[in-house]
């Protein structure tokens, strides 16, 4: 089983002298001011989970944009701080951004742009020069901090995402001897899709700077070679999974499946949340009456199937209305990006389904949907986790969805069935326990949803236990020592 002192051991042996730097946008502590005080939080994330221990053990750097409104205040004139918080292992090093450049940078390019173009999920990109020359500043920004940091030592850098398309080709054009790689956390589309893009070509050639380039699934890796082959004068060669482009240089293209922290989750899934307030509050919302709960977590994006969700959920409480006062959906989900149109229009449209089929159903001391518009805190998703009989994910287009795999986790009495998307890089490993859908078929929606409500303990607890044996095995601290140990290897 792999653990954090397992992950720091490879840490150790692989990356040696080298300096570990770590660059994403979002940052892994953040401080904010509240009541006159400045106070720290480290953001609920598998990705900080599991490359904070390798920040600790290396004493490393992350690199990150600083985005809490206190953050000034408690860094240094280059904009470093030591963290963790009462412990000082290694050195966050805070980028800051003007609103204009996150607005045409990360609302902008990263989120108008490569976001829709990589999900396909029939949301049209918009393609802006002024937010594309927004993002290359952004992206140079970056690197001349990561190189800043780096001065004339040996490095590891390790980009995380969309975000830092330029990135791995500006640092190898000043640092040859740099040993650099990106994880790319959203799915990557087919040539026929990206080719649309105004600057495909220099993203591509940005990503192909780094010596080794993950994506969730080989069907990612796969689209992204077809999409070299028609975009660029290059060589791919598919049987060792590597492009070989200008100047003899090459980048090696891998599937690393990202998973949770299993055994945490399962542990802390297992304590008593009756005594927890905000929990209690929460609580207070629900309706009297119901037997049993279905879930949704997710951030509200049109990525992850929500009004299609609805639609199944409408016409599975049509086929089956011996289920009225028995049934209840809780559907949790914070707004996300709503500088964005796109989501404007999707939040009301949520609005509006919830309480159609809320007025449809509704008696008395209960209604079928019970929308709840905040980010839970950990304590408080995994209360939820733990009340709900089914979990479902019906993304429309997702990289891999750590939603499906913390709700296993933490169904450690065995009861509990998932709903997956076919559409989700999770559903590749998760294909044997969970009931797979279209969620574009609604009847067949609605019967799964019906599948998972009506199965017997027995069935529940069976399709469980082969879904737990796969996250706990594939965790989170396996997916970052095998992508450590593979970069190894090119060096």
């Amino acid at each position: 089983m792999w653990d954090k002192d397992s992950l720091r051991q490879t840490l150790a042996e692989k990356v040696g002298d080298n300096l570990f730097v770590v660059v994403s946008n979002r940052e892994p502590y953040i401080h904010s001011w509240r009541e006159g005080k400045i106070t720290v939080s480290r953001p609920a994330s598998g990705l900080v989970t599991a490359i904070d221990p390798m920040l600790r053990a290396s004493q490393g750097i992350w690199v990150a944009h600083g985005s809490g409104n206190a953050d000034r205040s408690v860094v240094d004139d280059k904009g470093r701080i030591k963290v963790p918080p009462g412990k000082e292992l290694y050195t966050l090093r805070r980028v800051w951004l003007t609103k204009e450049e996150e607005l045409g940078y990360y609302y902008g390019l990263a989120n108008e742009t490569l976001w829709p173009l990589c999900h396909v999920a029939y949301a049209r990109p918009t393609f802006s020069l002024p937010d594309w020359e927004m993002y290359k500043k952004v992206n140079q920004r970056f690197a001349d901090v990561v190189l800043d940091e780096i001065g004339d030592r040996k490095a590891f850098v390790w980009v995380q995402d969309y975000h830092f398309a330029l990135l791995p080709a500006m640092l190898k054009k000043a640092r040859p001897d740099l040993m650099v790689a990106q994880f790319w956390h959203i799915p990557w589309p087919n040539p026929e899709i990206f080719r649309i893009c105004p600057w495909s070509q220099e993203i591509i050639e940005g990503m192909l700077g780094n010596d080794l380039l993950g994506f969730h699934i080989r069907w990612h890796c796969d689209n992204f070679m077809n999409t070299v082959d028609l975009t660029l004068e290059a060589r791919v060669d598919r049987e060792s999974s590597t492009v070989f482009h200008h100047g003899g240089l090459s980048t090696k293209v891998m599937p690393f499946p990202i998973s949770v922290d299993f055994s945490q989750i399962d542990e802390d899934a297992q304590q008593d949340f009756s005594g927890n307030e905000t929990v209690s509050d929460i609580m207070d919302l629900l309706p009297l009456k119901y037997e049993v709960m279905v879930l949704g977590i997710d951030r509200i994006d049109y990525t992850k199937g929500i009004p299609e969700r609805l639609k199944a959920i409408d016409r599975y409480l049509e086929k089956h209305p011996e289920m009225i006062e028995k049934f209840l959906f809780v559907q949790i989900g914070s707004l996300s990006r709503i500088h964005i149109d796109l989501y404007k229009q999707l939040n009301d449209e949520i609005n509006r389904m919830v309480e159609e089929i809320n007025w449809k159903y509704s008696t008395e001391n209960w209604q079928p949907i019970v929308m709840l518009r905040r980010g839970l805190v950990y304590p408080e998703i995994l209360a939820f986790y733990r009340m709900a009989k089914v979990c479902i994910v019906s993304s429309l287009h997702d990289g891999m969805n750590l939603v499906a795999k913390e709700y296993i986790a933490s169904c450690s009495g065995g009861d509990g069935a998932l709903v997956l998307s076919r559409f989700t890089g999770a559903s590749r490993e998760l294909d044997k326990g969970a009931i797979v859908i279209n969620p574009y078929d609604t009847e067949a929606f609605a019967d799964a949803i019906h599948e998972a409500i009506s199965m017997t303990e027995e069935e529940r607890s069976g399709k469980m236990e082969k879904l737990r044996s796969i996250v706990s095995e594939y965790n989170i601290y396996r997916w970052a020592a095998k992508f450590i140990s593979e970069l190894s290897k090119i060096a």
